[in-house]
């Protein structure tokens, strides 16, 4: 080793002790952490103020109703209370105008419930205030909500009587005709069955009451076993009430998404706004940072997604305008806070006695058989390699098929990755075989090749080196690149199954070994103290670190049996790889690392065997052989030389 790579070496190991001397110094200490962390509680609990204080602002409150029926219950009520009820009467006919009557009312909840998902509606806004994924939990085991009232908005505005009016601080009422809602908050269906549920706004009518024939209509569809759910906004007779000169309705979906898994760096990775336009595939806003789309048009669908789940919208026709927006607050809003999706949709309105939106939503999670099953895209939110051809098509049509198969059986899902590698090495043991006879033939021919060296010691040299090199390997009958273009076949592959690994909630929370969730890391010990390594983290991945040693063990393996001398430099890298690979695989799936493992596993195992059977001295007679034999002319080389002669040129002969 030369005294400039000794020195290479010297300053990564100081600047890798920098580092962790630096991270050591500036860890936070218990009392900081504790300090920290009365701090996000009480950021979390000033929210929850700020809601509660908007909500009164709004006309959320009841207290309105409770100053009325005190002072009705009063037998001799006082000139004050019949002030403060006049008043506040006033505000909110000034502040809802038309819908003044329907600024009051008690907050209550309706939930729809089947095997898969928990619906609960609400009468203030008529929304949808939460959805449970009841058949998944969160990463430490807790019931998987995938939003909850403080942290989404569902709302509805239009112009009435020159006002903007937003659904959310209004209070609808509930309509269904099925019986077995009667006298009921809540209903669970199951089998076949479905259930409709409506909540409506009416606006005012005489005597403070309200017009329940003119009404704005949430209607919610459940069909049970289906993560789709039906929702229909009807507008009914509304036309003296929504201003004549509306052309438009606005409607706006807005999700504070929380943390379901247990690494928030790969869930914010994979928590984005996927849509769909009607004519063109599959699209979604920049990853990683604050993102914004304005006015798209004629959109079919659009997801809120995180890594396994997603809350999707869809239009039955397609929305006519949509403008979306990620963003992520700097301040945290509270504990295990991603980011702020929104989307605003525009819906065309024409002023007839009758008119209806019909969608859908879907709340479930990103699994591809399931997204796929409705044949609207939707699969496309699973990050499969969609960009290139090969990768998805690897996916699709073989990973997903033979995992699925073999999910079938019950199988631990560690037994089904182990299968799946051992099918697909199997599969790639011909492209195997075929790198290792390449390898063979170069390695035999390696003494004359330093021969070759040795003739041409001088720098200056170096060209006619390599071409006496080429000459020998074209006398033998060798292509240097062989051992190249079989590796190359089996990159697509590889890649495919990176993205396929952590993309499948398959993996999610389920243990092989000491890994209790093959879609996570595998923490066998964590940093104590809050202590983090830089570019490395705060645990030890025990897969990823067996994975890293057995590339390091391949590599040198692999050079070995090629008997290649690499320079000092070039050397140095090829196993530094492997060590940079440690870093930034240990937070990813831990059932990825654990699959490289294997595949490096089987290699050692493939090369073994290749080496037992296969007779290098066989190999070096036939190439003996073949450099006696005249050296073929390509044909590529044949039409430069024949096209050499039209034009004149002499033509060196063999």
């Amino acid at each position: 080793m030369n005294k400039g790579t000794v020195n290479t070496i010297i300053g990564l190991l100081l600047i890798f002790g920098i580092l962790i001397g630096y991270s050591l110094l500036t860890a936070p200490s218990k009392e900081e952490r504790l300090a920290k962390f009365k701090k996000d509680s009480a950021a979390w609990a000033q929210k929850n103020l700020q809601i509660h204080q908007d909500s009164i602002a709004k006309g959320k409150s009841d207290s309105i109703n409770k100053i009325k029926q005190d002072s009705l219950s009063m037998t001799q009520p006082d000139d004050t209370v019949k002030g403060t009820i006049s008043d506040t009467i006033n505000e909110l006919n000034k502040k809802f105008g038309k819908f003044s009557v329907s600024a009051k009312g008690t907050k209550k909840h309706f939930i729809l419930e089947d095997s898969l998902v928990k619906i609960k509606l609400s009468s203030l806004g008529g929304g949808i205030s939460s959805v449970e994924l009841k058949t998944y939990k969160t990463h430490d085991g807790k019931p998987l909500i995938l939003f909850d009232t403080d942290t989404s908005n569902f709302s509805l505005t239009f112009l009435s009587g020159y006002k903007d009016i937003n659904t959310s601080g209004l209070s609808f009422e509930p309509y269904c005709t099925d019986k077995r809602f009667s006298g009921k908050d809540s209903i669970v269906i199951s089998g076949s069955d479905s259930v409709s549920f409506a909540l409506r706004l009416h606006p005012n009518g005489s005597d403070s009451a309200k017009n329940t024939g003119k009404y704005i209509e949430f209607l919610y569809t459940l069909r049970a076993d289906n993560y789709m759910m039906g929702f229909d906004i009807n507008i009914v007779n509304m036309q003296d009430v929504i201003d004549e000169n509306s052309t438009y309705l606005a409607f706006d979906w807005k999700l504070d998404l929380t943390q379901q898994e247990k690494s928030l760096k790969n869930e914010l990775m994979n928590t984005n706004i996927y849509f769909k336009p009607a004519e063109d595939k599959v699209d979604y806003l920049k990853e990683n940072s604050d993102d914004k789309k304005d006015k798209l048009h004629n959109i079919k669908w659009v997801s809120f997604k995180q890594q396994f789940f997603s809350s999707t919208l869809l239009s039955d026709a397609s929305f006519k305008e949509a403008s979306l927006e990620i963003v992520q607050q700097k301040d945290t809003l509270f504990p295990g806070y991603l980011k702020t999706l929104s989307a605003s949709i525009t819906f065309p309105y024409d002023k007839g006695p009758e008119q209806s939106y019909p969608m859908s939503m879907y709340f479930g999670p990103t699994k591809y058989k399931i997204l796929n099953s409705y044949d609207l895209g939707l699969e496309r939110q699973i990050p499969l390699g969609w960009g290139f051809f090969l990768l998805h098509w690897i996916n699709r049509l073989a990973v997903i098929p033979v995992f699925n198969w073999l999910e079938s059986y019950g199988i631990n899902y560690g037994i089904i990755i182990l299968i799946l590698t051992i099918l697909l090495k199997i599969v790639l043991l011909p492209i195997a075989y075929k790198t290792y006879m390449s390898s063979a033939r170069m390695r035999v021919l390696k003494p004359e090749v330093d021969e070759i060296g040795q003739k041409f010691p001088k720098k200056e040299d170096a060209m006619k080196k390599q071409q006496a090199t080429m000459a020998l390997y074209k006398k033998a009958g060798i292509n240097p690149m062989s051992g190249c273009v079989p590796m190359l076949l089996q990159m697509p592959i590889l890649i495919a199954l990176y993205r396929f690994f952590p993309a499948s909630i398959e993996l999610r929370q389920q243990p092989f070994l000491w890994a209790n969730d093959l879609s996570s890391y595998d923490s066998v010990w964590d940093f104590p103290g809050g202590f983090s390594i830089p570019f490395y983290g705060d645990h030890v991945s025990l897969f990823c670190l067996l994975m890293t040693i057995s590339t390091i063990l391949y590599t040198k393996l692999n050079n070995q049996m090629m008997g290649t001398q690499s320079q000092p430099g070039m050397k140095f890298i090829m196993y530094a790889m492997p060590v940079m690979f440690l870093g930034f695989f240990n937070d990813f799936a831990s059932g990825l690392s654990y699959y490289y493992l294997l595949a490096n596993l089987i290699t050692f195992l493939q090369m073994f065997l290749f080496r037992k059977f296969v007779n290098e001295d066989k190999i070096h007679a036939r190439i003996q052989e073949h450099k006696k034999k005249p050296v073929k002319v390509s044909g590529f080389q044949k039409r430069l030389e024949n096209m050499a002669k039209r034009q004149g040129y002499p033509v060196k002969k063999k």
